[in-house]
């Protein structure tokens, strides 16, 4: 058994918000998916992407998320859990005034790390499709 607190992974910050993979291939071997908590101060935005291979459980543990899913805008409140499909577009914003703290699992995983996110938006948008995606090899993200 291994324990994993937000303290000892890396934040990742490039697609807004500061999201911490805590449970993960290359932090504890998982083989079929991974998760981690992430959080959104208030004005903050992450940008739109969609997840070609993986399904998205999603807990909002404080705060007021507001989701855009496909289009469709929501608001998710502290104690709600939701879903996102594969390859569901979703962009998430705090326009609240108290930080949104969430927990995230993904599975499974997709081929490749660099395949496991499609960017629509931002520094690092790819502009990749998922059928593009498909078309490479097996591989755990980390």
């Amino acid at each position: 058994m291994k324990i994993i607190g937000a303290d000892d992974v890396q934040a990742n910050t490039r697609r807004g918000g500061d999201i911490r993979t805590l449970l993960s291939p290359a932090t504890v071997g998982s083989t079929s998916g991974f998760m981690g908590v992430a959080t959104i101060d208030p004005g903050e935005v992450m940008g739109e992407h969609y997840h070609p291979y993986s399904e998205e459980f999603v807990y909002v543990a404080r705060g007021e998320l507001t989701a855009v899913v496909d289009g469709e805008t929501y608001s998710i409140g502290a104690g709600k859990a939701f879903y996102l499909g594969v390859e569901s577009t979703h962009r998430l914003l705090n326009q609240g005034s108290e930080r949104v703290e969430m927990v995230f699992h993904l599975g499974p995983l997709a081929p490749r790390p660099e395949l496991g996110h499609v960017d629509l938006e931002g520094p690092d948008a790819a502009g990749v499709d998922a059928g593009a995606a498909a078309a490479a090899g097996p591989q755990a993200p980390s």
